[in-house]
This record gives structure tokens, C-alpha cells and sequence, in this order.
């Protein structure tokens, strides 16, 4: 038999991101408002031990943050979260079909030789409105969903500013613990 983890262990910033996530699923839900789901936040920013986290979600139905190094048989209940959205063309493995992936191929050779026919004066300047249109074409076939980077931008500064709350959130209860 496992044993449940003892709510004085502390826990990872993953811990609190995920407690996020669900803070943020129930808010969604219309569970809790805008205020208390800035209270809930910052005190999730500034716990320590799973017993914090598990405090500020007793009154609320899963889904509830997760511990990636417990066992799920014994873990909070795993959040409700989404299906992964289903790749657009099913049958390959990243979605594209057939004119995608040339496109995404082609583009990138008609860049190369424009510039180099409109460097070596063989062709007017005009030409550079060809690999242009096939990027803008290209982009319109798949749209933003490349853009992962983004994602991963805003995940860092989300990060930081969590940190920055929980910081905060630290040094107000010191000033009031005085």
C-alpha cells in the first residue's frame, strides 16, 4: 500500500502552477470571483507545504493541483482539463497536409534564389514580391498555431510574475506578523 505524502512537505513551482491552472478552471466556472481568485493566487504564490495548497482548495470540487511525484492513485484528483485539440488533417503526425508541407519547403528556396538573381542584377527588384506572396499565402494555410515561442514567452513572464506576487504577498505578512 502507498502512503499519502504528509501535507508538511514542500512543494515546486510546478506544484503552484498547476494549483493556478485550477484555481483559474474554477474561476472559469464561476466557483469563485475575480477577488478571491486574487487572494487564492497570492496565497498559492506564497505556500510552502502541500497542506497550504490542499487548505485553500477544500471547499472546491476537483479539479484540484496535481504532485507529479506521487503516485496519481493517491494524488489530489487530476484537473479536468481539455482533449487536446485534434490534428487538423488526421493521419500524419503533425497535422499538414500534402500542399503544407511544400509550401513550407518551397518557400524558403524561392527566397534564396530571388535574392540571389536580384543580387547578381539578373532580375529587377520587383521579383522579391514573389516569395512575398508565398509567404503570406503559406501563413495563410496554417495560420499562427507555429508560434510556439510565444507561448513559452508568456509562460516565463507568467512564472515571474507569480513569483513576484508570491514575494510580495511574503514580505506584507512579515510587516503584519511585526
Amino acid at each position: 500500500m502507498t502512503e499519502v505524502p504528509s501535507p508538511q512537505l514542500r512543494i515546486s513551482d510546478q506544484n503552484r502552477e498547476s494549483a493556478l491552472s485550477a484555481l483559474g478552471e474554477h474561476m472559469s466556472a464561476g466557483r469563485i470571483d475575480i477577488d478571491e481568485y486574487g487572494e487564492r493566487s497570492a496565497r498559492i504564490t506564497a505556500a510552502k507545504t502541500r497542506g497550504e495548497l490542499v487548505d485553500l482548495f477544500a471547499d472546491l470540487p476537483a479539479p484540484h493541483p496535481r504532485y507529479d511525484d506521487v503516485p496519481q492513485a493517491v494524488a489530489a484528483p487530476e484537473p479536468a482539463t481539455e482533449a487536446a485539440p485534434a490534428p487538423r488533417h488526421p493521419g500524419t503526425p503533425d497535422g499538414w497536409t500534402g500542399p503544407q508541407r511544400f509550401v513550407a519547403a518551397f518557400v524558403p528556396l524561392v527566397w534564396i534564389a530571388v535574392i540571389a538573381l536580384i543580387a547578381t542584377g539578373v532580375v529587377h527588384g520587383a521579383l522579391i514580391l514573389v516569395p512575398i506572396g508565398l509567404s503570406i499565402f503559406g501563413r495563410s494555410m496554417w495560420g499562427h498555431s507555429g508560434h510556439h515561442d510565444h507561448r513559452h514567452d508568456r509562460h516565463l513572464r507568467d512564472r515571474e510574475r507569480r513569483r513576484e506576487l508570491r514575494d510580495s504577498f511574503r514580505d506584507h505578512r512579515r510587516g503584519l506578523d511585526r
